[in-house]
């Protein structure tokens, strides 16, 4: 890869990272996601899959609203062409997990752009460590299947 073309991807990465930064919920506008995705992204995480920066806004505001805190920690990232995966860990606090405490995922972002902006984004991170193992019943069961599994 050259140099001009590993600054390029650097910036990018930069400007995906500066959003998710500048993210919560009083920041969130589809204006401000339109400064890294295009207007057909496609997001996907282990729980839904939007279409469209109309549907992308919409489910942001919406998982935004619920929690009281979220803040993201860029670890590692990797470019190559037109497609980036960044490593990060997410801390976030939501008033019917775990008794607001705080809670720590690790994950990684696979981006694919075109013209400078994101047109496809997929997530992946552990779904029960995010939210299933903090749900009262459900969340003893699958932390006792962990354990067993050890």
């Amino acid at each position: 890869m050259n140099t001009l073309l590993a600054v390029a991807d650097s910036s990018k990465a930069e400007r995906f990272q500066a959003l998710y930064h500048g993210l919560n919920r009083d920041t969130i506008s589809r204006n401000l996601l339109s400064t890294c995705y295009a207007d057909n992204i496609v997001f996907c995480d282990p729980f839904h899959e939007v279409k469209g920066i109309s549907a992308l806004t919409d489910y942001f505001i919406g998982m935004y609203s619920n929690v009281n805190h979220i803040d993201f920690i860029f670890t590692s990232n990797w470019h190559q062409d037109e497609r980036s995966m960044l490593r990060w860990t997410m801390n976030f606090r939501h008033p019917r997990l775990r008794n607001g405490e705080l809670i720590s995922i690790e994950g990684c972002s696979e981006l694919r752009w075109e013209k400078d902006r994101i047109v496809y984004h997929r997530d992946f991170f552990d779904a029960g460590a995010m939210l299933y193992e903090h749900l009262p019943v459900f969340g003893w069961a699958i932390r006792k299947l962990k354990e067993r599994m050890q």
